[in-house]
C-alpha cells in the first residue's frame, strides 16, 4: 500500500497551458517527464537557456534545447525530447481557455482525429446525453419507468473488498485477448462490449445495501448500493464506442490510454469495466539440467565475487601523480571540485593534510585534459573506493581499472533450449545472479549495519548470438570488478540498505516486454555495451583477456 497525492496547478502555469515535455524510450514511443520536471524544463525553455542540468533535481541528465535531446552524464547516451502543447493538465482550478482546451483543431478548422481527441469528443457526447436524459426525467417527473428501483454503479465503488478501479480485479469476466473497443451503456440494464464479448453491468435495487466483511457499505462516502445482474440489454442509442485499442498489448501507451479512459468515463458519470491486466512472462518453461549447455567461447559456467584487493604501495598521492601532469601556469578557470580559482590555492588547504602535494599545484588529466588542483584530486580519491583508479568528475573518463562495492555472491550462465521474442531462430543465454543478505563493510554506506537482498536469485537473458556472447563476456568482467550491483536505496520499493542494480541494465523478462525489461528490444545490446563502457568495461578488455 502506498500513499497518493494530487497537485493543483494554476491555469497560467505550463501544466495549465497544456505544455508537456516527453522523452523517447527504447520502444520508439514517447514518455512524459514527471510534472515537476516538466515545470522546471519549461521555465528554462521560456528563459531561453541553451541547456538545463537536472542534477540538482536528482537526475543525472543534461537537457539540450538546441538539439532537443537529453544526455545521460554517466553513459553519455542521448535520447530525443519533444515539447507538446495539446495536453492540458486535468487537475487545475477553473475553466481552460478555449485556445488551450481539448479537442485540438487543425489549421483547416476540421477536428483533430488523434485517439486522444476522439476519446474526449465521445466522452463529451456521452456526458451531454446523460445531462439531457436527467433534465428530461426531471421535466416529466419520472426516474426511468421500470428501472426506477435500480441504479448503475458509478465513481469508485468497492466490490468484494477490492476497488473496481484496480487493474488486477476483473469486474466483467470473459475472454479479453486483443480487445479493440469498449462500449458502455447507461441506465438500469445495459452491457459493456469488448470486441464482441458481452459483459453485464453491475446494478442493484436501491432497497439493498452492499455489505463488505460484515459492514454496511453505505457508511463509506461516495459509494452506492450494488448487486450483479445478468441482464444484457442493448446499448442505448447515442452512447459511443470508445476507441481503446489493444488494451492487453505491451508498451506504456496503451495502459495509460486505458487509465485515462476510465477517468473520463467516471467524470461523465458512466460505469467503468476493466479487464485483468496481463502478467509479464518472467521465466521460460522448465529446463532439465541435462539441457543446460555451456556458452561457446567461455570456459567456466560460474563466477564468484572476488574480494577487494588494494594495490600495495599505491598511496593516493601516487595514484594522482600517475594519471596527471603538472601545469606550471594555471589558467584563470575554476577547479570544478573545490570551485576555487586554479590560480589560487585548493579549497582543501587546511582540511586535508598532504605533505608531498602543495595546495597551489595544478594537474592535467592525461586522456581528457581537464585541469584540477592536485590536492582536490587526492581528496576525491580518498572519498571513493580507493581501488587505484581515477574518474574525471567532468567527463567521467576512467583512468586505471575501476572497481565497485558489490557484496559477495555468485554468477552463473548457460544456454537454455528456448528462444526470446525477436530471436526465434536462436537459443538463449541465461544469467543467474545470487547474492545473500549480509553486513556492510567500510566501503559501504553504513558500515556494520545489515543489508537485505530482495529478489535473488535474479534471472536475466541474452540472445545466443555473437553480440550476445560479447555482452556476456563484458558482464563477466564487470562482475569480477564488482560493478553489477551495489548497496543503496531501491528506486522500486524505497527500501534503504539493500542490494540494487548499479547502472547496468539487464533484461529480466523472458517471454514479454510489459515492464520494459524484456524482448523484443533491438537496441538493448548496443545500449548495455555503452553502459558497460561508461563503467570502464569496453571491448579493449576482451582483447587484453
Amino acid at each position: 500500500m502506498r500513499p497518493v497525492q494530487r497537485n493543483f496547478y494554476d491555469p497560467s502555469s505550463s501544466p495549465g497551458k497544456g505544455i508537456v515535455w516527453e522523452w523517447e524510450n527504447d520502444c520508439g514511443s514517447w514518455t512524459p517527464y514527471d510534472m515537476e520536471l516538466c515545470v522546471s524544463i519549461q521555465n528554462a525553455y521560456e528563459k531561453q537557456h541553451p541547456w538545463l542540468d537536472l542534477s540538482s533535481l536528482g537526475f543525472s541528465y543534461l537537457v539540450d534545447f538546441d538539439s532537443m535531446s537529453q544526455t545521460n552524464r554517466q553513459s553519455q547516451r542521448k535520447r530525443r525530447i519533444r515539447r507538446r502543447m495539446d495536453l492540458a493538465y486535468p487537475l487545475i482550478a477553473g475553466s481552460i481557455p478555449k485556445s488551450q482546451s481539448w479537442p485540438v483543431g487543425t489549421n483547416s478548422g476540421t477536428p483533430c482525429t488523434c485517439q486522444q481527441c476522439l476519446l474526449v469528443h465521445s466522452t463529451r457526447a456521452a456526458s451531454n446525453a446523460i445531462l439531457a436524459l436527467q433534465q428530461r426525467r426531471k421535466l416529466y417527473g419520472t426516474e426511468g419507468g421500470a428501472n426506477q428501483n435500480t441504479s448503475t454503479v458509478r465513481q469508485s465503488n468497492t466490490f468484494a473488498g477490492s476497488p473496481l478501479w484496480s487493474p488486477t480485479t476483473t469486474i466483467a469476466r470473459g475472454h479479453h485477448n486483443n480487445h479493440n473497443n469498449i462500449s458502455v451503456g447507461g441506465g438500469g440494464g445495459g452491457k459493456a462490449e469488448m470486441n464482441g464479448a458481452n459483459f453485464p453491468l453491475v446494478t442493484l435495487p436501491t432497497n439493498h445495501a452492499l455489505t463488505i466483511n460484515g459492514q454496511n457499505n453505505l457508511n463509506r462516502p461516495g459509494t452506492q448500493r450494488i448487486t450483479v445482474t445478468a441482464s444484457r440489454g442493448a446499448v442505448p442509442a447515442g452512447v459511443p464506442a470508445l476507441p481503446v485499442k489493444n488494451l492487453t498489448g505491451p508498451g506504456p501507451v496503451h495502459p495509460a490510454l486505458a487509465g485515462m479512459t476510465g477517468i473520463l468515463l467516471c467524470a461523465a458519470g458512466l460505469p467503468v469495466c476493466l479487464t485483468r491486466a496481463p502478467k509479464p512472462i518472467l521465466h521460460p518453461p522448465p529446463v532439465n539440467k541435462s539441457d543446460l549447455k555451456p556458452v561457446p567461447g567461455i570456459n567456466s559456467i560460474r563466477r564468484k565475487t572476488k574480494k577487494k584487493h588494494l594495490r600495495k604501495g599505491k598511496s593516493p598521492e601516487d595514484v594522482v601523480r600517475r594519471y596527471t601532469e603538472k601545469i606550471k601556469c594555471a589558467p584563470e578557470e575554476d577547479c570544478t571540485i573545490c570551485m576555487e580559482r586554479l590560480s589560487s590555492a585548493s579549497g582543501y588547504e587546511g582540511v586535508l593534510s598532504c605533505k608531498s602535494i602543495k595546495p597551489e599545484l595544478v594537474g592535467k588529466l592525461g586522456k581528457c585534459g581537464h585541469l584540477y588542483h592536485l590536492l582536490c584530486l587526492v581528496a576525491m580519491y580518498n572519498n571513493g573506493n580507493k581501488d587505484g583508479s581515477l574518474q574525471c568528475p567532468t567527463c567521467k573518463a576512467i583512468y586505471g581499472e575501476k572497481t565497485g562495492t558489490q557484496p559477495p555472491g555468485k554468477m552463473e550462465y548457460h544456454i537454455i533450449p528456448h528462444s526470446l521474442p525477436g530471436h526465434s531462430d536462436i537459443k538463449t543465454i541465461r544469467i543467474v545472479y545470487d547474492i545473500p543478505a549480509g553486513v556492510q563493510t567500510t566501503e559501504h554506506p553504513n558500515p556494520g549495519k545489515k543489508y537485505s537482498a530482495r529478489g535473488f536469485p535474479r534471472h536475466c537473458y541474452l540472445p545466443d548470438n555473437e553480440k550476445g556472447r560479447k555482452v556476456l563476456k563484458l558482464l563477466i568482467t564487470a562482475w569480477d570488478r564488482r560493478l553489477i550491483f551495489t548497496i543503496g536505496t531501491s528506486s522500486t520499493t524505497g527500501e534503504s540498505d539493500t542490494v540494487v542494480w548499479n547502472e547496468i541494465h539487464h533484461k529480466t523478462e523472458f517471454g514479454s516486454n510489459l515492464t520494459g525489461h524484456g524482448y523484443p528490444d533491438p537496441k538493448y545490446l548496443d545500449n548495455v555495451m555503452r553502459e558497460l563502457e561508461a563503467q570502464g568495461v569496453g571491448e579493449d578488455n576482451l582483447k587484453d583477456e
